[in-house]
């Protein structure tokens, strides 16, 4: 491990790890001089106390993170291959390298100023995968301008509600895009978008198919206005503190919250976390299939690996077009080392058996990843024995937009430590874990659950929420004072292995015993007729609260409702407990699911409520039919269990 080298004397994981939370300052200050290239040396590493709510990093230190991501790897290998763009048709990848990157980011780094860009300025990004959504948010880091990208499956009200919060002057879009074989019309979404937005002052349209589309006085036509720009830009010299990138996300309540990030911590975090947790090397084809719209995108498609000098793949498709093999076809024909994916879209593709996977030659595989929620065992064991062919480690990362980057995985570690399915398990580099019960005692044993705190600071963690400082504070640094609340629960093992239990909102409580959803959904998933499933907790005069389990069964599945349902409460019984056996299984086709995959149990929970008139914002979700069907669905369910 290269680290070591600048602490003598440490041969193994747990030594480095210990430097790396007792000496901070020590640790994180040789990686921030040997990772990072300054323009100004820093000074101090840190000034942090989360009492206080101050986090600082890399006090007076300058640099650029454009040529952090560019400028020294094109010094080196300006012909190395930085993005692979794998366009939503197979087989029509084009590779980029970090020369073309460079001078693609300074022509449009010089056509944001001509338009009037300046440093501070926001710039929102609502473009699909592709490599000018890569430059323009490379060209902002470069000018000193802060990016918000929006992910390009929002309505065009969520893009207004963002592009407000943000007072962004600036759009950046695409005439349309394609995913899955179809045409997304984006500009026309940007056009309504804008109408409700009187700051914004230009729209930039770049032209992702042929299709012309109506332009209106506030456009810019971007590959034109590009090519009239010098491939020279001049990089601005940001403070460590400065603004990089605000990125929203959505809150229990309330509207989504834009998280901060800064420059320097985040970059070095976003970079270490990259090469240690997914093992990277020098050469390797780094393929995360996250959107760029979500923090995995920024941090594991773009600045990581980037930072980290690495080729990087930007997955422009979805899983399954044109056939539940993309993935594993994509991994033979670019030789892919690292898969970064989300459980969600691995559970989709069981569905679908091991043809798919096996057709397709995956000797290029080394890690395998998985982020978004926890995965579920059938899902883990699927991924290592036929993905991986038994000879892939899956890292199963827990994270979050606030933390900037992996805090919890299975690697780094010794190279013949264990890995447990379905488990995060080691804190990285840097974080010191705490699990908290309800009265903010802080659990000392093993073979405990709490809520789950980070009790120090480290550099990626986001800073303060964009204009709400407040909300920053009540929502992460005051529900239990000298620790940052992760807002999620877990349990330590009897090993001192994290296992996440799902966010705290998602434990029921029956008849005084605290169940994860995660849980008991890990257990459903289990069944062989099940290809997913949401648990929820809903109100019960007896017990405070029963359990009442969604599940969409396999392709072919015909068991009849009866047998699924007394199987399951059999199966919850003998793994967790009786008293988790549900009162409710309802069959449903589809989950209601976030446009980047996640459930959203919430719409679940008021479904199950009774209260349909009060589901809430609903601006993320994929399918609006699914929703009706599940209510409908429910009200057939309860008829036919108060009929009988």
């Amino acid at each position: 491990m290269p680290e070591a080298v600048a602490f003598p004397g440490l041969k193994d994981h747990q030594g480095l790890y210990k430097v790396s939370v007792e000496q901070g300052d020590a640790f994180w200050g040789a990686l921030g001089r040997s990772r990072l290239l300054w323009i100004s040396p820093f000074h101090a590493v840190q000034d942090c106390n989360l009492q206080q709510g101050r986090v600082s990093w890399f006090l007076g230190g300058q640099l650029n993170v454009a040529v952090n991501c560019l400028d020294r790897h094109v010094h080196t290998a300006p012909n190395k291959v930085a993005l692979i763009w794998e366009k939503d048709e197979p087989g029509t990848e084009v590779r980029i390298t970090y020369r073309e990157l460079l001078e693609m980011t300074c022509r449009l780094g010089n056509t944001l100023k001509r338009q009037g860009v300046k440093k501070g300025d926001r710039v929102t990004i609502y473009m699909p995968p592709c490599p000018l959504a890569v430059t323009s948010m490379l060209a902002c880091a470069r000018i000193g301008a802060i990016h918000t990208v929006v992910f390009a499956g929002f309505s065009a009200d969520a893009l207004a509600d963002r592009i407000q919060d943000a007072q962004s002057e600036t759009v950046i879009t695409v005439n349309q895009g394609l995913r899955g074989g179809k045409v997304v019309e984006l500009k026309r979404t940007v056009d309504q978008a804008v109408k409700q937005c009187p700051l914004v002052k230009r729209v930039l349209v770049s032209m992702r198919t042929e299709q012309k589309v109506p332009m209106s006085e506030l456009d810019v036509p971007l590959e034109e206005e590009i090519m009239k720009e010098d491939v020279f830009c001049d990089p601005v010299a940001m403070e460590s503190e400065d603004l990089l990138f605000l990125l929203y996300t959505s809150g229990s309540t309330g509207k989504p919250k834009g998280l901060v990030h800064s420059q320097a911590g985040y970059l070095l975090y976003a970079a270490v976390t990259h090469k240690y947790v997914f093992d990277y090397h020098d050469g390797d084809v780094f393929g995360c299939v996250a959107d760029i719209g979500w923090i995995t995108g920024h941090s594991y498609v773009v600045y990581g690996p980037l930072c980290n000098g690495s080729t990087t793949v930007l997955f422009e498709s979805t899983p399954v077009y044109p056939n539940p093999g993309r993935y594993w076809e994509t991994v033979a024909r670019l030789r892919i080392n690292q898969f970064y994916g989300a459980p969600t879209a691995i559970r989709l593709l069981l569905r679908y058996g091991d043809e798919w996977v096996k057709k397709h030659d995956r000797s290029s595989l080394k890690i395998l990843g998985s982020v978004g929620e926890p995965i579920n065992r059938e899902a883990w064991e699927w991924y290592f024995n036929v993905v991986g062919e038994t000879r892939c480690p899956v890292v199963d990362t827990w994270w979050q937009t606030e933390t900037g980057g992996v805090c919890i995985a299975p690697r780094p570690s010794n190279p013949d430590d264990e890995i447990l399915p379905g488990m995060a398990m080691r804190p990285f580099f840097g974080i010191r874990p705490a699990l908290l019960d309800d009265k903010g005692k802080v659990l000392m044993q093993n073979d405990v659950s709490g809520a789950l705190c980070i009790a120090q600071a480290w550099p990626g963690m986001a800073r303060t929420i964009y204009k709400d400082e407040k909300r920053f504070l009540e929502t992460y640094l005051m529900p239990y004072p000298g620790f940052f609340f992760t807002g999620d629960g877990a349990y330590r093992t009897s090993q001192g292995y994290y296992q996440l239990t799902g966010r705290l909102d998602d434990v029921i409580n029956v008849s005084g015993h605290r169940l994860g959803t995660a849980e008991v959904e890990d257990v459903v998933n289990q069944h062989r007729a099940v290809a997913e499933s949401a648990v929820i907790g809903y109100p019960h005069e007896i017990k405070g609260e029963g359990v009442y389990v969604f599940v969409v069964l396999k392709k072919g599945s015909n068991l009849a409702q009866e047998s699924l349902v007394s199987e399951l409460r059999e199966l919850i019984s003998e793994k967790i407990a009786k008293y988790a056996a549900p009162e409710y299984v309802q069959v449903t086709r589809r989950l209601p699911k976030t446009r980047s995959g996640k459930i959203m149990r919430r719409v679940l929970k008021k479904i199950v409520e009774n209260k349909e008139d009060e589901l809430g914002d609903l601006t993320t979700l994929d399918d609006h039919e699914t929703v009706e069907e599940i209510i409908e669905g429910q009200k057939h369910l309860l008829h036919g269990e108060q009929s009988r």
